[in-house]
C-alpha cells in the first residue's frame, strides 16, 4: 500500500486546501552551511558560505564575509583560510547580516560537513552571543553519513571540486556529498 501525505493549506477566507507533498522535493530541499572562524571563540565567524538547494538542485549560492568580534584573528587561522583583519575590516559584523541568512536556516533542513562538532554550535553560540534567537532547523552532518571522513577527502574520491576552506567552496561540497547520500542511502 504506498501512503499519501497531505499538506493543508488555509487561505485567508479560511477555506482549506489539500495537497499532496511530494517527498521527494522535500527530502532533495535543504541548505548547506559552512562558517570560517577568525580564533578558537565559536562566536569569531569570518565567512559564511550557503548552498541551497530544491528539488535536488543547487538554485542559491551566498557567500559573506563577516566582521568578528574585535575584527580580532589568531594568525593560525588566517593561515587556514587566508581571512585577514584587513578583509573584514569594513563588513558587517554577523547580527547585520543575520536577517539574509535566516531564511535559509530557519524551519529548514540544514546540512554541515562536521556540523555537530562545529558548524551548528558556530551558528547557535554566535547567536546567542549577539542576543539573536536561534532558529528551529533540522541538522544534518555529511561528515557522520560518510564514516567520518574529511571534506577534502572526500572531495577527491567523489571528484569534487574544491577551495578547502573557503566557506561557499565548502557548502557547495557538502551540499554534493548530500545529494549523493540521498541517491545512494
Amino acid at each position: 500500500m504506498k501512503k499519501i501525505i497531505y499538506v493543508c493549506n488555509v487561505s485567508a477566507d479560511h477555506t482549506a486546501n489539500f495537497a499532496p507533498i511530494n517527498l521527494y522535493s522535500m527530502k532533495h530541499t535543504f541548505t548547506a552551511i559552512d562558517f570560517e572562524t577568525a580564533q578558537g571563540k565559536r562566536t569569531s565567524i569570518c565567512q559564511v558560505g550557503l548552498v541551497r538547494v530544491e528539488n535536488g538542485r543547487i538554485i542559491k549560492e551566498i557567500s559573506f564575509l563577516v566582521q568578528p568580534p574585535g575584527n580580532y584573528y589568531w594568525d593560525r587561522f588566517t593561515d587556514i583560510h587566508g581571512i585577514t583583519p584587513e578583509d573584514t575590516a569594513s563588513v558587517p559584523t554577523f547580527d547585520k547580516l543575520w536577517h539574509l541568512i535566516e531564511p535559509f536556516i530557519n524551519n529548514q533542513l540544514v546540512v554541515a560537513h562536521n556540523g555537530f562538532s562545529f558548524d551548528f554550535n558556530v551558528l547557535s553560540k554566535t547567536l546567542e552571543y549577539y542576543g539573536l534567537q536561534v532558529p528551529e532547523y533540522e541538522k544534518h552532518c555529511t561528515c557522520n553519513l560518510f564514516d567520518r571522513k574529511a571534506l577534502n577527502t572526500l572531495c577527491g574520491v567523489f571528484n569534487i571540486p574544491l577551495n578547502h576552506h573557503e566557506a561557499l567552496s565548502d557548502a557547495r561540497a557538502c551540499a554534493e556529498l548530500y545529494l549523493r547520500h540521498l541517491a545512494n542511502p
